[in-house]
């Protein structure tokens, strides 16, 4: 019996040790389905100083397709991570940023989801910060970059190339781990490497600074031809001040113009560039370091971008960010449809969580709006619409009968019998401006913008219980008092601008659009809040609405400030 029960035991004992052999070894097939036969490593400045990452990585499928794959970098190099992206030639995948690389610590890695199959051949991009890239404070023209020398992988290269690639008139100085171009053979796994290049390069090639917005509006006319804004807003981060900056416009744009944020005309751009169309844009005074300043630049482009098809359909059709060699931290275009038109359908790309559609009586408009852009983002936009040529007449025609009314109003008062009225000549009205009412006007609207920001204050405190409700009370009463006055004071002030004509009437124009903008975005982040309260708007997209919305608002009341400098200006 003791025999028996030893043999029962023994077998037990080696079936476990069996089938936990079995199961490592399973492990290790499943971990050894693949291998890295080549990595391309390719590091590029862009012009404005911002570092991109291409791993573009070969692999070899040895047995079961790997569900995932990991790539990183030294964590130190993290902090400055921006972006980044995996894709072929067939598409993207999906990737989840800041994963464990593998069991070791030290290192920032992405995953890659290969759930829909493994590819043989795909790349990884990643836009670091330009606080990587240092200028020398004596000397504007030297350069020293640094960067992650190979990839951090969870398994062996057989090969990893490496190469930087620098302005086109930079002079590479030196760099480890070797010159502008290295490589390595057998790259083990989580390779922990920093890379550094010193090179130097005429300062019109890298521009050191932050394109924290750009904006582009489209407007199709009703006659085919297309006119377009494109709005930057940037701060430099050189050593030097920002005397000009180049830009990338769409191909065959003429009548290039260019304005500062106060509306006031600078030079006309100068292009650099016809097989990129790359224009620059030289400002009226030098932008100071880690100063900031917006400029908008207007043109049209030509009728061939828009196609006929049939009687009432047209196709409208442009790529945008081709040629792209800098990074926009925030980006959208906006396609404004001639009065009248409908459209029928929109290209793919056009569509997601960053799309929208605006209607209002008589006019479209299609927004897409995308964060951390780059040339990979470029995208070509194809609308279909209807547009009766009818309408063309629209706005003549309005005018017609609003004459033709007035005419008839003014005839029947005119046929009607008077009574003798002795005429008393009235005085005529000259409205003239003087300087202490225009200083009146922008201390009374600054004082309104305080006091709205208090109220804004008041509802955070109150909110975290920092003051109590009575006097929560007590405080808003007074201030919205305060800020009903002034805005009466302000409404008849407007009117007065207004009627001055001129730039005051169009001060005031621009300042009620401002505020109509600023309304308009407090009442949609309002709106948003409540649907995501409710269940109705995800995590991810109420922060893309909540960080559109403020931008907006930030926008309108940057072009406020503008407007009232330009009065404080007309003071002295």
């Amino acid at each position: 019996m003791k025999t028996t029960a030893f043999a029962c035991i023994l077998l037990t004992v080696t079936m476990m040790v069996f089938a936990s052999f079995l199961s490592n070894m399973k492990a290790v097939q499943a971990q050894s389905g693949y291998t890295i036969e080549h990595v391309n490593h390719e590091i590029t400045v862009l012009y404005n100083g911002y570092v991109l990452i291409n791993d573009t990585i070969t692999i070899n499928v040895t047995g079961q397709a790997p569900a995932d794959f990991f790539i990183g970098f030294p964590y130190k190099y993290g902090q400055h991570l921006l972006r980044s992206v995996a894709h072929n030639t067939s598409g993207f995948f999906p990737l989840t940023l800041n994963v464990p690389l593998g069991d070791r610590v030290g290192f920032y890695a992405v995953k890659i989801d290969f759930n829909q199959g493994a590819p043989q051949v795909f790349s990884v991009e990643f836009v670091l910060s330009n606080s990587l890239l240092v200028q020398d404070s004596e000397n504007a023209t030297r350069f020293t970059l640094g960067f992650p020398a190979y990839p951090s992988l969870v398994k062996p290269a057989a090969v990893c190339n490496g190469s930087i690639v620098l302005p086109e008139d930079a002079v590479f100085v030196y760099g480890a781990p070797g010159g502008q171009t290295y490589g390595k053979e057998n790259l083990p796994e989580f390779t922990d490497s920093p890379g550094l290049a010193a090179f130097t390069s005429s300062v019109d090639k890298v521009r050191v600074m932050d394109i924290e917005e750009f904006s582009s509006e489209i407007r199709i006319t009703e006659l085919g031809e297309i006119d377009c804004t494109d709005t930057y807003y940037l701060t430099n981060k050189a050593t030097e001040a920002l005397n000009f900056t180049d830009i990338v416009l769409p191909s065959n744009a003429f009548s290039v113009t260019s304005q500062n944020q106060l509306g006031r005309k600078m030079a006309g751009p100068t292009q650099i560039d016809q097989l990129t169309n790359r224009y620059r844009v030289t400002f009226e005074s030098p932008v100071e370091t880690n100063k900031s300043f917006g400029f908008s630049v207007g043109y049209i482009l030509p009728g061939n971008y828009t196609v006929q098809r049939d009687t009432n359909s047209y196709l409208f059709n442009i790529s945008m960010f081709q040629h792209l060699n800098y990074y926009v931290a925030q980006a959208s275009v906006s396609f404004i449809m001639p009065e009248g038109a409908r459209m029928v359908s929109l290209e793919d790309t056009l569509v997601g969580d960053a799309f929208s559609l605006s209607r209002d009586v008589y006019q479209e408009t299609a927004t897409i709006a995308k964060g951390s852009v780059i040339s990979l983002d470029s995208f070509n936009a194809e609308i279909l619409y209807n547009y009766n040529p009818l309408w063309l007449s629209f706005r003549p025609t309005m005018w017609v009968w609003a004459l033709a009314i007035v005419g008839c109003t003014v005839a029947v008062a005119w046929r009607r019998p008077k009574a003798a009225v002795a005429r008393v000549p009235s005085p005529a009205v000259v409205v003239k401006i003087g300087a202490e009412y225009l200083k009146s006007f922008v201390e009374s609207y600054e004082e309104k913008m305080k006091i709205a920001l208090e109220l804004d204050s008041l509802e955070v405190r109150v909110s975290k219980g920092r003051i109590p409700r009575r006097r929560y009370k007590v405080l808003r009463k007074t201030l919205e008092t305060r800020l009903g006055t002034l805005d009466r004071d302000l409404a008849e002030s407007k009117d007065r601008l207004r009627a001055a004509g001129g730039k005051y009437s169009d001060l005031m124009r621009q300042l009620e659009i401002s505020e109509a903008e600023i309304n308009e975005a407090e009442t949609n982040v309002k709106s948003i809040e409540a649907r995501h309260a409710g269940g109705e708007l995800s995590l991810e997209a109420y922060r893309k609405l909540q960080s559109d919305y403020q931008r907006r608002k930030e926008g309108a009341e940057t072009t406020i400030k503008g407007i009232l400098l330009r009065l404080r200006e007309e003071i002295r």
